[in-house]
C-alpha cells in the first residue's frame, strides 16, 4: 500500500472514531426491523416511541421579539403606574430603560374561555378557545443571536440540530417528493441565517430547506427547480450515473454521511420537479380561500404552508421577514400595529381552515418569538423616551394550538408588570420536550450518538408542560 493510502486510512480512522460517530445513529435507525423491507431512505416515514397526537408542525416565528405585554399578557398595573418607577424594581436590561410604560393597545376577553387578547390580534382572539397561551416563558440571554439558537436548536452557544431536524430525523416524511422540513422567510434570511434550521451533527438531509416566500413565481421561490437544458429522461440518466460514482467513492470511505446527504439531496431536487410546482401554486385554490388568508405576502406564505402540510411536509417555519422585524426599541405602537396587521388574518385563517379540513387535531401550531420585551420604556442617550421596549428574556409569551393541545387555557404568569416569569415558569427545553411529546417521543430517550455521547434536543433538562395537553 502506498504512503498516501496509509495517510488516508489514518485520517479516515481518526475522523470516524470522533466526528463520524453520528453515522451509528442513522445506521441503527435504518436497521430498525419495523422498517425492514419498506424503505431505507433517510426520509422514510417511521414510527415514534408511542402514538403521536400531532403528525406535523407549523411554527410562526416573530423574529425580533414581540412584546408580550402588548399582545397576549395584559398588565393593568402598568397603567396604574404609568410614568412611575416600578415598585418591584427593575431587572438588568441590555439598554437603558425608564419607568412603567403602559400598553398603547386595549385588551378584551374572547371566546368561552374569556382569555384576554390585545386589539393587535382580534382575529386570532376569535380562535382563542383552540389556543393554549404560555405566559411564563424564559430565555437565557437578552441578545437575539443566542436566543434564536436556544429557541430553534436548544442551545444558546453550541452548534446543535434544530427542532425541525430532530423531528424529521425521528419521523421522516410522508412525501418523498418534497423536503420534510421547510423554512420560509419573505425577503431574505433572519438573523443567524441557516443556522436556525441547521441539521448540526445529524445527517445533512435533515436540514431545513429555505424558501424566500416574497417571490411569487415558482422559478424564484425554488431556484433551479426546472432544468431548461435537458429532458427529465436525460436528468434521470445523469443522476443514476453520478449516483453510482458517488456510492463507489462512499464505499471506500465507510459511507461518509455528508456524501450520502448530498446524494439524497440530488435525488430530492429531481423529484421536486414533479410536485413542487403544484404544491406552491396557490392560484389553484378557490377564490374564497385566497380571500380568507389575504392576498398579501403573509397570506400567500401561510396558504402555501397549508398546501405543503396537506402533502406530507413534516415541519414548517414561517418567519416574519429578514433580519429581526419585531425588534421595536422605539414607536412600538406604530411598528407593532403594522406587523400585527400582516399576521392576524393569515394565522386566524390557518387555524380556521385546518379545523374545517379536520387537520387541526393532528397539526401542532406554534406562535412566538425568541424573547419578549420590557414593561419599562426604553430611553435614548439623552434619557428621553423612545416609546419602545428593550429585550426581555426573563418572561414572555408563546402560544400553541391543535395537535393535542388543550385550547382555551392559560399556563403560568409573569409578575404584575410582566418583567419576569413568576408562576409555573417554562424553560425553552420544557417547550421542546412538549413538542416532542406531542409528536410521539419521550424527549429523554430520543437521542443521537455523536462524538462518543448521546445527545438530545433538551440536553439534560426539560419537563413536558402537562397542563396544556388535552
Amino acid at each position: 500500500m502506498s504512503s498516501s493510502s496509509h495517510l488516508f486510512t489514518r485520517r479516515s480512522f481518526l475522523r470516524h472514531c470522533g466526528m463520524g460517530m453520528g453515522t451509528v445513529g442513522l445506521g441503527t435507525l435504518l436497521a430498525d426491523p419495523l422498517n425492514a423491507g419498506i424503505d431505507t431512505s433517510p426520509l422514510a416515514g417511521r414510527a415514534p416511541h408511542f402514538p403521536a397526537r400531532a403528525k406535523r408542525v407549523i411554527h410562526f416565528f416573530l423574529n425580533g421579539g414581540p412584546s408580550h405585554v402588548d399582545t397576549f399578557d395584559p398588565k393593568p398595573a402598568l397603567s396604574r403606574h404609568a410614568g412611575k418607577p416600578l415598585p418591584s424594581g427593575k431587572l438588568r436590561t441590555e439598554r437603558k430603560t425608564g419607568n412603567a410604560f403602559p400598553s398603547p393597545f386595549s385588551f378584551r376577553p374572547y371566546g368561552q374561555s374569556g382569555i384576554e387578547v390585545s386589539s393587535l390580534f382580534p382575529r386570532i382572539g376569535e380562535c382563542i378557545d383552540d389556543i393554549a397561551v404560555i405566559r411564563s416563558m424564559k430565555a437565557k440571554l437578552p441578545n437575539h443571536e443566542p436566543s434564536l439558537m436556544l429557541m430553534n436548536c436548544g442551545d444558546a452557544v453550541l452548534s446543535r440540530p434544530s427542532v425541525g431536524s430532530w423531528v424529521t430525523y425521528g419521523l421522516g416524511t410522508e412525501n418523498q417528493n418534497l423536503p420534510a422540513f421547510i423554512s420560509m422567510c419573505p425577503g431574505g434570511f433572519p438573523i443567524k441565517d441557516a443556522q436556525n434550521w441547521q441539521a448540526g451533527f445529524l445527517p445533512g438531509i435533515y436540514q431545513g430547506t429555505f424558501i424566500d416566500s416574497a417571490q411569487t413565481r415558482i422559478e424564484k421561490l425554488i431556484e433551479n427547480i426546472n432544468n431548461h437544458s435537458t429532458t427529465r429522461q436525460n436528468q434521470r440518466a445523469q443522476l443514476d450515473f453520478v449516483g453510482r460514482l458517488n456510492r463507489e467513492y462512499s464505499r471506500d470511505r465507510d459511507a461518509d454521511p455528508q456524501l450520502e446527504a448530498r446524494i439524497q439531496t440530488f435525488e430530492l431536487a429531481y423529484r421536486m420537479q414533479m410536485e413542487a410546482s403544484d404544491a406552491f401554486d396557490i392560484s389553484r385554490e378557490p377564490g374564497h380561500i385566497r380571500d380568507l388568508y389575504g392576498r398579501a405576502t403573509h397570506g400567500n406564505q401561510t396558504l402555501i404552508a397549508r398546501r405543503l402540510l396537506e402533502r406530507g411536509v413534516r415541519y414548517i417555519q414561517l418567519w416574519h421577514g429578514k433580519g429581526q422585524p419585531w425588534d421595536h426599541h422605539d414607536n412600538i405602537k406604530g411598528n407593532h400595529a403594522k406587523l400585527a396587521r400582516e399576521l392576524d388574518q393569515p394565522v386566524a385563517a390557518l387555524l380556521t381552515d385546518l379545523k374545517q379540513r379536520g387537520m387541526l387535531e393532528d397539526t401542532l401550531v406554534i406562535f412566538g418569538g425568541e424573547f419578549g420585551r420590557t414593561p419599562t420604556v426604553e430611553l435614548n442617550n439623552s434619557g428621553k423616551s423612545k416609546n419602545g421596549r428593550d429585550h426581555n428574556p426573563y418572561g414572555f409569551t408563546v402560544w400553541m394550538a391543535g395537535g393535542g393541545i388543550k385550547g382555551g387555557t392559560v399556563h403560568g404568569s409573569t409578575d404584575d408588570f410582566g418583567f419576569q416569569a413568576e408562576e409555573n415558569p417554562v424553560e425553552v427545553h420544557d417547550l421542546h420536550a412538549t413538542i416532542l411529546q406531542l409528536m410521539g417521543f419521550n424527549h429523554e430517550q430520543f437521542t443521537y450518538r455523536y462524538a462518543g455521547r448521546d445527545f438530545r434536543l433538551t440536553d439534560v433538562s426539560g419537563r413536558v408542560i402537562d397542563p396544556i395537553l388535552a
